[in-house]
């Protein structure tokens, strides 16, 4: 209850979208009708019992003697899109005809503009469909030059609605070019992301067996991106040792993708020569200053001592690993912490740090997308990540993995893309 006195748990919203006044649809994923209200059901001329349970495009097919009828393709296209990416999608204006009810074989030409609204669960992805629509019919057909001027049989009258046709079959034409462009649009990106995607996986590939050792890696793309972005992951196993690294290129697309794929090319090999990890780091600062692109970005580097049981690492301005033992005591790796590739004047000498590790332990590093949340403090995500470890720490790295990305995704999904590595120590 509010201020006000009202009771905001009190609302029957099934009574509230019975009454608006605009027509509206609420749909399954996969296109079965749930609900319609009052005034959707008086514009389409149907009654609930012939919409409620039925597949949309049984209800209202295309016209059989149109062939050049798209509103169906066009409306599915769009209820399919809202399905997939959690985003709504106004349409253009559809030349959609509806069947007379009592008439059967009887079309009737109609003209609509909807707009159709994704309805998110608690985990973020789409529950419902709500498909909004208005009639506009009488707008296209431009009969009249408007009810004002209903009985003007001038020739200024005749004119006025010569003209009124004119322009209104021309906002038809214009929109209907308007969805054709916006659809080709539509596939260029969808294109883009496919080559990117395919790019981001050849440069991230699973790792190699690490002996007896469990280890597993996960990317995962922002949701609704049409684009990846530069983060990375890298495992190096020698002798004794295994290199993991996580790192972070600024900014989106094929060409941070690019970046990406050249420093964690060139810390992989510095990881296989340098003593340890600020070496490393330095080879690596030395290297990103000759790469476009390449200022601020963040990695950190964790050398894995099996023999000694030791943990020895560096950061580039990167979000802390956490280590968890046995018991679920989890620590972050913060001892280390230095400013971004390219951030300092010159190159200098980085810190690190060492620790010690039991058998059964688990280390995860990870990137930024996978703690941060706008408008909340780093601290807060770092405590939700060490209550997850620390949940399902009995679980093997891949489910642990899998875990952690469901536990720590916000409602509306990752919205930064997130690099994610679990090793059992």
């Amino acid at each position: 209850m509010n201020g006000s006195g009202i009771d905001y748990h009190a609302v029957d919203y099934h009574a509230v979208f019975d009454a608006l006044p605009g027509a509206a649809a609420l749909l399954a994923p996969d296109l079965v009708y749930l609900d319609a209200n009052e005034a959707f059901l008086s514009m389409s001329g149907r009654t609930r019992e012939q919409v409620i349970g039925r597949y949309l495009f049984d209800v209202f097919p295309d016209n059989p003697t149109d062939p050049a009828a798209t509103g169906m393709r066009n409306l599915r296209a769009s209820l399919e899109r809202v399905a997939a990416t959690g985003e709504r999608d106004t349409m253009a204006l559809q030349r959609y005809d509806v069947e007379y009810p009592d008439r059967p074989g009887v079309w009737q030409e109609r003209y609509w503009s909807p707009v159709n609204v994704p309805v998110l669960a608690a985990d973020g992805t789409v529950a419902l469909l709500l498909h909004r629509v208005e009639e506009v019919t009488e707008l296209i057909r431009a009969r009249e030059a408007g009810d004002c001027n209903s009985s003007d049989r001038s020739d200024s009258g005749r004119r006025g609605r010569d003209h009124a046709r004119v322009l209104e079959s021309e906002l038809y034409t214009r929109a209907r070019e308007l969805q054709e462009v916006n659809e080709r649009l539509r596939r260029a990106h969808a294109h883009e992301r496919e080559v990117a995607l395919h790019l981001q996986e050849a440069m991230l590939p699973a790792p190699l067996p690490l002996g007896h050792h469990q280890a597993a890696v996960r990317y995962r793309p922002a949701a609704g991106a049409l684009n990846v972005c530069g983060d990375w992951y890298d495992l190096v196993d020698l002798p004794g040792r295994t290199a993991v690294a996580v790192g972070d290129v600024v900014g989106h697309g094929l060409r941070a993708a690019g970046v990406m794929g050249q420093l964690r090319s060139a810390l992989s090999a510095a990881s296989r020569v340098a003593e340890d990890p600020a070496r490393a780091l330095e080879g690596l600062d030395l290297y990103a200053r000759s790469i476009g692109g390449a200022d601020s970005t963040t990695a950190v580097l964790v050398f894995i001592d099996w023999d000694g049981g030791t943990l020895t690492y560096s950061s580039a301005g990167h979000p802390p690993p956490a280590l968890c033992q046995a018991d679920g005591t989890v620590t972050f790796l913060d001892g280390a912490t230095d400013p971004p590739l390219g951030a300092r004047p010159e190159p200098a000498g980085r810190p690190q740090a060492r620790t010690a590790f039991t058998e059964g332990s688990t280390l995860v590093l990870y990137s930024d997308g996978l703690i941060e949340r706008r408008g909340e403090d780093i601290d807060t995500g770092l405590r939700r990540l060490a209550r997850a470890v620390a949940r399902h720490r009995a679980a093997d790295p891949g489910a642990l993995a899998d875990a952690l990305l469901t536990d720590l995704a916000p409602p509306a999904g990752i919205t930064d893309d997130t690099a994610l590595v679990v090793l059992r120590l």
